[in-house]
């Protein structure tokens, strides 16, 4: 590779990490990780969704969520990451994780 190539790489580098910081900062789910939480049943229905076993739910979702490759979109009062194969679905006010589930899981249950 050419220096000037390299020079051009480095460039795009650098415009990308800029546009992540822009997009990290204009995302209130990533500004307000820390206050992810969930309830008592949705940790119960997170593991039975994800066959989770001694994990620790929050930290999990966090992990998906901070994937560089995570698909997050906001629809009306809820934010859904969509990362591997997986559909996290969290409260936009109150950042509760309400689910997360396979693909098509939903689906196969019956549920609409």
């Amino acid at each position: 590779m050419t220096q000037k190539q390299l020079m051009r790489e480095r460039a795009q580098k650098v415009k990308l990490a800029a546009v992540n910081i822009k997009m990290i900062s204009d995302n209130q789910l990533l500004r307000n990780l820390d206050k992810l939480h969930t309830t008592k049943l949705g940790r119960i229905r997170i593991e039975h969704n994800l066959s989770l076993t001694n994990r620790d739910v929050i930290a999990f979702c966090k992990e998906k969520i901070l994937n560089p490759e995570a698909i997050m979109n906001r629809k009306g009062k809820n934010w859904y990451v969509k990362i591997d194969h997986i559909i996290v679905t969290i409260n936009a006010n109150s950042f509760t994780v309400i689910t997360a589930h396979t693909e098509g899981q939903h689906f196969k249950s019956g549920h609409a």
